[in-house]
């Protein structure tokens, strides 16, 4: 089985190698460059399967490699190592086409868990991108029109209910990540859009509550759960 292949971009010596040895011993493949340009080089003519970016650098920053990036790859997923954990810095690097960021100091197992999660939605996004159509006990959900049947019974869904569906759906009985549905929906994990997912969430069990089958259960400290049993 092919490894899959990391880009990383770090200006800090010991923490860009130290990072590298633990992605090798984890398994994968990684590729370290100590500033943005060099990484960008390394980027157009090696096929990698991540990019992990360290935003504050010298000569080319993370924000800037990102959009690089993203000129050449609109699909690749990248995590944002920063400094900072300011909201206008995190919604920067979302704008900048981030999956995911990392605030320093952090673990070297919360790097591996954000990664490995990145990976799985990505693969999952590439499975279910062209889907069109979900079925969920007795319903049938079609996101592209926001629709979602139960016999002769259609309710139109809005497009932040329709979005939030689909995550489940994707990810149905399988927990979906609280901050990961918050930052690809609302683009900041915050306390009021956290608020108000769960708003959200109230209003889609609503809606499934005719097929006992179907249920969303939370999952304490971690997310979602749709479950068809």
């Amino acid at each position: 089985m092919q490894k899959i292949k990391i880009l990383l971009a770090e200006d800090d010596e010991n923490l860009g190698m130290l990072l590298r040895e633990y992605l090798l011993v984890k398994s994968f493949d990684a590729d370290w460059f100590i500033n943005g340009e060099k990484a960008y080089k390394s980027f157009v003519k090696t096929h990698y399967d991540l990019c992990i970016l360290d935003v504050m650098m010298p000569v080319k920053d993370g924000f800037t490699l990102a959009r690089e990036i993203r000129m050449t790859n609109a699909e690749i997923p990248i995590i944002f190592l920063t400094a900072k954990s300011l909201k206008e810095d995190v919604i920067e690097g979302f704008k900048a086409g981030a999956d995911d960021y990392i605030s320093k100091p952090f673990s070297m197992e919360e790097l591996l868990f954000r990664v490995e999660a990145v990976i799985r939605r990505t693969k999952k996004d590439a499975a279910g991108a062209q889907q069109n159509e979900y079925k969920i006990g007795d319903y049938m959900f079609y996101p592209n029109t926001q629709l979602l049947k139960f016999g002769n019974d259609e309710q139109k869904l809005t497009t932040k209910e329709a979005d939030l569906l689909k995550l489940l759906c994707a990810n149905k009985n399988m927990v979906l990540d609280r901050n990961f549905a918050l930052k690809t929906i609302w683009v900041d994990d915050n306390y009021f859009n956290a608020r108000s997912m769960d708003v959200y969430i109230a209003k889609l069990r609503k809606y499934l509550r005719d097929d006992p089958k179907v249920q969303i259960i939370n999952v304490h400290g971690k997310g979602f759960k749709l479950i068809e049993s």
